[in-house]
């Protein structure tokens, strides 16, 4: 073949490529890959316990002690279940029962709410306020979201505070300097001791004295000895299981001029005269916060 047929048939075959590659078209562009979106995070599921603690029966007001209270805390501590019966004593405004009734209510459990004992008034001015009282609180629960409340009182003349040997727990805040000032505290660890089941937890939280302070026996400034709460309850056969710091405040130095109550939430400035201390600065105690708080737990035995 010759140079000159050689270079026709390059061009020929040249000409034939380029046909074919404009026939085709140019190659196209791959499609983006989608990149799936992002999983949220999960969010845990609230246990009934933390439930209970956001129902929308408790108040704002109330929610915002949660910090100095703990009651999750505190309540998983003395092995509250939610299929639980469980005494409640001297529950005042309902605080902790606004947390105690749904959860039990909830989870198939019992609350007993033990109030004031209005035969135990010292007089029948005293207690018509505190049938009035009771009437009062009765009436805050009476919505099926709580669950049938059963009442008892609790005294030092009142009798079982709910049937022998069916609780499984008994739970007392912030009350045993009252028994104290009433005289019937022994009372009060007997009749826990008989309305518990075998195995039940006695659950005591209170203002603390430190070991280096005088106790009172009358318990005139709100703070116990935690010696003192003790020994009571293993004199009425309970089991001492142990304590927890969850409601400690270490800022409380317990010597204020109207005892506990100069702290927050009663905040006391003056005395029953309406007498204020000089120079009584009411912003140190509020500073402080709520009582520095023991928080013990026993439990009788099998």
């Amino acid at each position: 073949m010759s140079m000159k047929e050689k270079a026709m048939k390059n061009f020929l075959l040249a000409g034939a490529a380029f046909g074919l590659l404009a026939a085709c078209g140019q190659p196209e562009t791959p499609a983006p890959v989608e990149t799936p979106p992002a999983e949220a995070p999960e969010v845990a599921a609230l246990s009934p316990l933390q439930e209970a603690v956001n129902d929308a029966g408790r108040s704002d007001a109330e929610k915002a002690r949660d910090v100095w209270r703990h009651p999750v805390e505190t309540l998983e501590f003395f092995d509250v279940e939610p299929t639980d019966t469980v005494v409640e004593i001297w529950p005042g405004g309902g605080w902790y029962t606004n947390i105690l009734a749904p959860y039990l209510a909830a989870g198939g459990g019992k609350l007993v709410a033990a109030g004031f004992d209005p035969a135990a008034a010292p007089d029948e001015e005293r207690k018509q306020r505190t049938i009035d009282r009771l009437a009062e609180f009765k009436s805050n629960y009476t919505d099926p979201h709580y669950g049938t409340i059963e009442y008892s009182v609790f005294s030092g003349v009142s009798g079982p505070l709910t049937e022998a040997g069916t609780a499984d727990a008994v739970l007392t805040f912030r009350n045993v300097h009252n028994w104290m000032s009433g005289g019937y505290t022994e009372k009060f660890f007997t009749d826990a001791f008989a309305a518990l089941k075998p195995g039940g937890v006695l659950g005591v939280v209170e203002h603390r004295l430190p070991s280096t302070a005088t106790q009172d026996p009358t318990g005139s400034t709100g703070y116990v000895h935690e010696d003192f709460i003790k020994a009571r309850a293993i004199a009425a056969g309970f089991e001492f299981v142990g304590s927890s710091e969850i409601n400690a405040n270490p800022a409380d130095t317990t010597d204020h001029p109207f005892g506990v109550w100069t702290l927050p939430p009663v905040s006391t400035t003056t005395d029953s005269d309406g007498n204020t201390p000089e120079g009584f600065d009411p912003t140190l105690y509020a500073d402080i916060g709520e009582s520095d708080r023991m928080t013990l737990k026993f439990v009788k035995p099998e």
